[in-house]
């Protein structure tokens, strides 16, 4: 019996150490939701933070890349799962399309990867949404297909345990509030694309985000 319950508080104690979760929502998340139509998900700032040994095979450039092509895909998984919720009849508002977004962004001259300068009130004008998704991804193995493909090529197809940390950020561009964070850390698997990390990092999240019910 002491075995068992010993047994039991490890696998407890593994699960906490693997997956870390916060989440802060505003008072008055549901008038922020209620007066929202359309919200709109901006590529994160994402930080691909590699081994010693891998690290001597890529440029700080092609680093940088990486970062930005694992953006992008991460902004086209977290638009498929929001449509997912739509379709099932759970998402409370709409969502934009992501090549709109950025396009929009683009056409006023800002950098898509590099917008922290510009208050969520002027993105929403500029994106005619009423709420913006912003944040940061760290991670130590890249899902995008370019980044794995390559990295799996230098290192034989061995990585070290996935680890990933997502601090994501629902703002209203009324007033610059502060409606949802959601911090999720993870490690372990995480799955073998960017559809896949965004279904481990929301999971048992949706409900409790007052954008989906």
């Amino acid at each position: 019996m002491k075995k068992l319950i010993t047994l039991f508080t490890l696998v407890i104690c593994i699960n906490v150490a693997n997956a870390q979760t916060k989440l802060y929502v505003h008072p008055d998340a549901k008038t922020y939701v209620a007066n929202t139509k359309k919200i709109a998900i901006l590529p994160l700032n994402v930080q691909v933070k590699l081994r010693p040994k891998q690290l001597k095979d890529f440029t700080s450039e092609q680093i940088i890349e990486m970062g930005k092509n694992e953006s992008l895909d991460i902004q086209k998984a977290m638009y498929t799962w929001f449509l997912t919720r739509k379709k099932r009849g759970t998402l409370l508002v709409e969502v934009q399309n992501p090549k709109r977004t950025n396009a929009l962004l683009k056409k006023s001259g800002i950098d898509i990867h590099s917008y922290d300068e510009y208050l969520p009130s002027e993105l929403g004008e500029i994106l005619g949404v009423e709420t913006i998704i912003t944040g940061s991804y760290e991670t130590s193995k890249p899902m995008s297909n370019g980044a794995a493909i390559g990295l799996a090529v230098l290192t034989g197809g061995l990585f070290a345990t996935n680890s990933a940390t997502m601090n994501m950020d629902f703002t209203s561009t009324t007033d610059d509030e502060l409606v949802v964070n959601y911090l999720k850390k993870v490690k372990g698997s995480l799955g073998s694309d960017a559809q896949d990390l965004i279904n481990v990092l929301m999971r048992k999240v949706s409900r409790r985000i007052p954008y989906t019910k």
